[in-house]
């Protein structure tokens, strides 16, 4: 494959993974090329009792930009950006993939607009309409969970149907693809398994245009992880580059490595902490290089209907 570079704004932990961390390594694994802006660093995820560190402002954000600009080394194929806690800092990303874009005009822009789960917000309110009224509109791939999805259209999800409208509402507001990675949809497997849905604009052969529709099944994990979100979006970023017409190959290849390294994690935390004991954060941090083989080359075990 050609040289395939990504821009990637996101957080740093210095001890396990989340953001960059979780996007990083796929990425190179699977022959991306990654420059990183770090939106924070800090020592470690905040699900862990103590955690220091600093973050990026958005004239940081910029002052970094400015530099790969001034050596004209500011080509991307992809930017790729997950949680932002702050307006100003998420209108310079925009501000920056719409320059970068005028640069490289097929240039894809992977955005996870991370804002809250479950019905309750974990960013300012006020970055809402930003996702909403910018963000959105320059994404071409789009991975907002059931909550992020309704919030961005004002639309409740109750049922499949509602699922696809709203994903028809995201596709016209700019993205060509739209994956909403959970979903408190009834599964068809029973109570244990998690139900994300996709949508992808196709032309067809005919010249008209038409919509490339997903459902998958995904088991149920009962652990909190953090950074899979992020590793979803980076190896969807992936999967969609080498199965660009092609959601359904894309999606299944992506939940399944995810599967993968989550199960290894798993095995790996309960081990650790013993049979009585709930495993600790430290224990839970996703076995990322451990599931290189995985990640490189998943094995298909989830697979994905077409609607």
């Amino acid at each position: 494959m050609e040289e395939c570079r990504v821009l990637s704004i996101q957080s740093h932990v210095v001890r396990g993974y989340v953001g960059n961390k979780s996007a990083t390594f796929p990425l190179q694994v699977l022959g991306f090329e990654v420059d990183s802006i770090n939106s924070v660093q800090f020592s470690n995820h905040t699900g862990y009792a103590h955690w220091k560190g600093q973050v990026l402002t958005a004239e940081e954000l910029n002052v970094l930009y400015e530099g790969i600009k001034l050596n004209n080394v500011n080509h991307y194929d992809y930017v790729l950006t997950g949680y932002s806690r702050d307006v100003s800092f998420l209108e310079k990303v925009v501000d920056i993939v719409q320059e970068l874009k005028k640069a490289n005009p097929s240039l894809v822009y992977v955005c996870d607009p991370v804002m809250g789960d479950h019905g309750a917000m974990y960013v300012p309110e006020d970055l809402l309409p930003v996702y909403r009224d910018k963000v959105v509109p320059t994404a071409d791939i789009l991975t907002p969970n059931q909550f992020e999805a309704e919030l961005l259209t004002g639309r409740k999800i109750s049922t499949e149907k509602d699922a696809i409208e709203v994903m028809d509402l995201l596709h016209a507001m700019g993205p060509e693809t739209v994956v909403l990675t959970s979903t408190d949809l009834p599964s068809k497997s029973g109570d244990q398994f998690l139900v994300a849905l996709g949508s992808q604009r196709i032309v067809r052969a005919d010249g008209t245009n038409g919509r490339q529709r997903i459902r998958m099944e995904m088991p149920k994990v009962d652990a909190v992880f953090v950074g899979t979100g992020d590793l979803f979006a980076a190896l969807l970023l992936a999967w969609t580059h080498h199965h660009p017409n092609d959601l359904k190959a894309a999606c299944e290849k992506t939940l399944s490595a995810m599967h993968h390294v989550i199960k290894r994690t798993m095995t790996y935390a309960h081990e650790m902490a013993g049979p009585t004991k709930r495993p600790s954060p430290a224990q839970l941090e996703l076995r990322m290089v451990q599931s290189k083989a995985d990640i490189e080359n998943p094995t298909v075990v989830l697979e994905a209907t077409v609607l």
